[in-house]
């Protein structure tokens, strides 16, 4: 027997303000036909003036707690991943541990920006496989609205604001491809693509910063190095593309989500796709994805998804898991 992580509730959260992509044709010169084209976006989300991350993210984690059926209580540790947490420090993480009112445990941010969610699944995984947690709630958060350029008609129509939360538990398995939960991780970076996706603020200039991003060649590594550490991971699993029962990629681009499944060998049936509702949520794309694929009837237990993310650093990576 080995132990596992196993998914034992997932939940999510949208702010109430949606965008339609006609919104910025009031603004910008561009088109509802010219985003959906492009993007696949329809409508996202926006915070109203002073939600924030953490506002998102505990909602979140209320309602993968509801859906694991615990409370706070149960919770050892807390990871949260986001690239627009409220504050420099202390953590958005501890943030929504006060809010849950749980004085126990520990509580951090992982910062990988829209991979984030994938690195936080990792360390999550790592925590109960080592002993220092039994139940993780894992949690990725974003209002990547307060960081765009809004002159910028190439960045400014492709992100939202949501949140998306799952509770993993540690749980005996025989050790078998056919176990329930994370069943491999392959992890990612590469540094020297710094300048095709970054924000232009942080400490060193005292500034919150703008987005900006080189989409051309972000597209041109997203559908390759997507594709690749799926199979990777899936080897590292013991298993293959036709095992898979769902693809749920990060929701960056509805172009790159057909590349990479195209690349696979899956067809889009396979594959949850939220993008045309959400547009990007960075961190909170794939526990969002989750948690809407399995209220639509899509994800169902003992299914085999494969998870996938890639973002500014550049970061990319995949986790395997079994529902």
């Amino acid at each position: 027997m080995v132990k596992r992580s196993v998914v034992i509730g997932v939940g999510h959260y949208l702010p109430e303000r949606v965008v339609p992509n006609s919104e910025f044709e009031k603004t910008l010169d561009t088109s509802d036909e010219w985003i959906r084209t492009r993007s696949g976006i329809e409508r996202r989300h926006f915070t109203a003036e002073g939600e924030m991350t953490s506002d998102l993210a505990t909602h979140a984690a209320k309602a993968a707690l509801a859906d694991a059926g615990i409370n706070a209580d149960g919770i050892d540790a807390i990871v949260l991943a986001t690239s627009t947490a409220d504050l420099t420090f202390p953590s958005a993480a501890t943030m929504v541990q006060a809010r849950l009112e749980m004085t126990h445990g520990f509580a951090f941010d992982v910062q990988a920006v829209c991979a984030g969610f994938i690195y936080a699944l990792s360390t999550a995984n790592a925590l109960i496989l080592s002993g220092q947690a039994q139940r993780v709630l894992v949690i990725g958060a974003e209002t990547f609205s307060r960081i765009m350029d809004w002159t910028d008609r190439s960045t400014c129509v492709l992100f939202g604001d949501g949140a998306g939360a799952l509770v993993l538990e540690g749980r005996e398995e025989p050790g078998m491809p056919s176990d329930r939960g994370i069943l491999s991780v392959d992890l990612h970076s590469d540094g020297r693509y710094k300048d095709l996706l970054f924000v232009d603020g942080g400490v060193s200039t005292g500034t919150s910063g703008y987005l900006r991003m080189q989409g051309n060649q972000v597209f041109r590594h997203a559908v390759e190095k997507l594709a690749k550490t799926a199979e990777e991971a899936l080897e590292r699993a013991g298993l293959t593309p036709e095992d898979v029962d769902w693809i749920v990629p990060h929701q960056a681009n509805i172009r790159i989500i057909q590349g990479t499944a195209k690349k696979m060998g899956l067809p889009m049936e396979k594959v949850v796709v939220t993008v045309q509702d959400h547009g990007n949520t960075s961190a909170a794309s794939i526990p969002l994805a989750l948690s809407v694929g399995k209220t639509r009837g899509q994800i169902k237990p003992g299914d085999l998804l494969v998870t996938e993310a890639i973002g500014g650093g550049l970061a990319w990576g995949s986790v395997v898991l079994r529902w």
